[in-house]
């Protein structure tokens, strides 16, 4: 476990990032604190909203501001899974085959519109993020460390996309979803970006090995066995939420799953640039909504009422009793 001392020490650092993204990004600090979550943890994130919300370019600015190998796959209805993995290309010279690695072969990738390509070239990625590894003809690669995949998709009601797989949803850690900015920071993003030379520059803030030292210190972050206990009882009030005298049956049809808890344990934990040393109730009440949002499936007869995955999680946590 890493000392307080030390995690002290290691706070500041992010503070050079921060100001780094958000002199590109104005209004969007639970964006950012979303996408740290996730480099902090080693989970992927996915984020989610209308076009034009400056998604690709968060995650764009994300990853200048760190000293990783970065790649982008636009995903489109005619995408292959090589176009995301790599394929094997034969040498007439030789009669031998040889592996292209695809874009997935980089630190941080950015899948663009992860929605708007079939369900087989979304799974290609699923072994990359289980895993860390993909398996080319009969060659199985190791992926570089760290891994991470931040995906973006427009809403599944846009005409021309197509849900992600549950299983593929799964295996994101975080489910972001982005709104309108406010007035104020609107008019901010006018002045900055209305002229034509809007690309902004930023160099690299944050070190490669500062930032496994960071993913060390979130990792050690101490957590106590109500707190724990806590996590486990939320997790389990969105299976059976009548056991926790929730008047919530029939809502769900199906609740998050262990991958989920281990999920919300580890971005609770990431409580670097908020400041505790410790996990409090109140950070898991923080992370649980983007922990949960995605894995949640809910019945028709929710739909009918038109309640939303993030309002039957905050029924939960509104209801459960806190340590």
């Amino acid at each position: 476990m890493t000392d307080p001392a030390t995690i002290e020490k290691l706070r500041p650092k992010l503070d050079p990032f921060y100001r780094a993204v958000e002199s590109v990004l104005i209004g969007q600090r639970k964006l950012i604190d979303g996408l740290l979550i996730g480099l902090l943890t080693d989970g992927h994130v996915l984020l989610e909203g209308v076009p034009g919300l400056a998604k690709t370019l968060a995650v764009r600015t994300v990853a200048s501001a760190l000293h990783l190998k970065f790649a982008r796959v636009q995903f489109t209805p005619d995408l292959l899974p090589a176009d995301v993995i790599g394929t094997q290309i034969y040498n007439p010279r030789t009669g031998d085959f040889t592996v292209k690695q695809g874009p997935v072969f980089a630190n941080v990738v950015l899948a663009d519109e992860i929605n708007r390509a079939p369900a087989k070239v979304q799974s290609a990625l699923l072994e990359a993020m289980a895993e860390r590894q993909v398996t080319i003809g009969e060659s199985t690669l190791r992926l570089p460390r760290p891994f991470f995949v931040l995906a973006t998709q427009n809403p599944i009601e846009q005409e021309g996309t197509y849900p992600l797989p549950e299983a593929q949803v799964d295996r994101f850690m975080l489910k972001v979803v982005i709104d309108y900015p406010s007035r104020a920071d609107e008019l901010a993003v006018l002045d900055r970006m209305g002229g034509l030379a809007t690309s902004v520059e930023i160099p690299p803030a944050l070190e490669a090995n500062e930032l496994e030292e960071l993913r060390r210190a979130a990792d050690s972050v101490y957590v106590d066995a109500k707190v724990k206990e806590y996590m486990i009882d939320v997790i389990r009030a969105t299976r059976k939420p009548a056991d926790y005298g929730l008047d919530m049956t029939g809502l769900i049809q199906l609740g998050a799953s262990t991958r989920a808890a281990i999920a919300l344990l580890r971005a609770a934990k990431a409580t670097l640039p908020r400041g505790p040393r410790y996990v409090t109730p109140e950070d898991v009440k923080t992370a649980a909504p983007d922990v949960l949002r995605h894995r949640l499936v809910i019945s028709f007869e929710a739909e009918a009422e038109d309640l939303r995955p993030e309002s039957l999680v905050k029924q939960v946590l509104d209801r459960l009793p806190v340590p």
